[in-house]
């Protein structure tokens, strides 16, 4: 599709069976769950389904599928005609044949996803980078689409988006915004990408993981709040994350120069105490460099409002 032609779209809601319509699907797959729309050519979103992402090729498309299969036996999709899927997953996407290559956090060395999918369920089908398709929802339900955005996926890994006069930004190679694997010497540990010392070893939930034990569900929650408590073990590996996103943050800024960044995934759950550690630190790297203060760089950050569902979504636009 040629995004910088589409128009600027409303906030999803949810919505009420209806006459017949017709719907594009987007899929979100995650580290840790799969999130699949229908959205009409309003972009309101008809109908949504949530799963746990299965690890690994074979469990990977068995919950995919069985998501599909519970979305388009939605009774509120009865009456709609479905002209398209798009699924956003995590790694190196060909946009051209659908072929995902290194999506580690998902187990996925590489899959002819496209074919699959299009196989199994009858449909044209358009697969994109899960950050990338974060990126054009973002852009297209929050943003100016006739001018650039940047978007910051702080989830289980961390990855940007940038989307450009309403085209998103791919590469050569479909791995533009992997700056989570940039080797930055932050730490000397090997990162599951191979290298060692990658930012998205401290900027991310599984850096978060990695550095700071505990016994609920959410290890970030728990840091914060230890850190909010005054411990001291997780207030160092709170202002180390706060340190990596900020240093994300200014690669982008330095790279691409956009405004909005929008910052998405699990981690932005965390609110306004996450937004305020990062300007906090933006504007302590900012302080000594008059250069980098004339960016206003913090001022550019925005956190993605908490239930808008931008990678489903964009996935589905990218269907169109």
């Amino acid at each position: 599709m040629t995004l910088s032609s589409t128009p600027v779209l409303p906030t999803p809601h949810s919505a009420e069976p209806s006459a017949t319509r017709t719907v594009r699907i987007g899929v979100d797959i995650g580290g840790t769950k799969i999130e699949a729309v229908a959205i009409d050519q309003d972009c309101t979103v008809l109908h949504t389904v949530r799963r746990p992402t299965g690890f690994g090729n074979e469990a990977l498309l068995s919950s995919l599928f069985g998501v599909l299969d519970e979305l388009r036996g939605a009774e509120s999709l009865a009456n709609c005609t479905v002209s398209g899927l798009g699924i956003g997953i995590p790694g190196t996407v060909n946009t051209e044949s659908g072929y995902v290559a290194n999506a580690v956090n998902v187990g996925v060395a590489g899959l002819a996803l496209g074919s699959l999918v299009e196989t199994e369920q009858g449909l044209p089908v358009a697969v994109e980078n899960d950050v990338n398709a974060a990126a054009i929802g973002a852009h297209y339900l929050l943003a100016d689409a006739s001018g650039s955005s940047a978007y910051l996926n702080l989830g289980t890994g961390l990855a940007a988006g940038y989307v450009s006069n309403g085209v998103v930004v791919r590469g050569t190679s479909g791995a533009a915004g992997e700056i989570g694997h940039l080797p930055l010497g932050l730490q000397g540990e090997e990162c599951p990408c191979g290298q060692a010392g990658c930012l998205e070893l401290i900027a991310s939930g599984s850096g978060i993981a990695r550095q700071w034990s505990s016994d609920g569900q959410w290890p970030a929650v728990s840091l914060f709040e230890a850190a909010l408590d005054g411990d001291p073990v997780a207030k160092v590996v709170q202002q180390r994350f706060f340190e990596g996103v900020a240093t994300a943050i200014r690669i982008l800024g330095l790279t691409y120069d956009p405004s909005p960044i929008y910052i998405g995934g699990g981690l932005n759950a965390l609110g306004q105490p996450l937004l305020s550690g990062i300007q906090r630190e933006l504007a302590r790297f900012s302080a000594p460099s008059p250069f980098l203060s004339g960016l206003a760089l913090g001022d550019r950050v925005q956190l993605v409002p908490p239930g808008l569902s931008i990678g489903s979504v964009g996935a589905a636009i990218a269907a169109d």
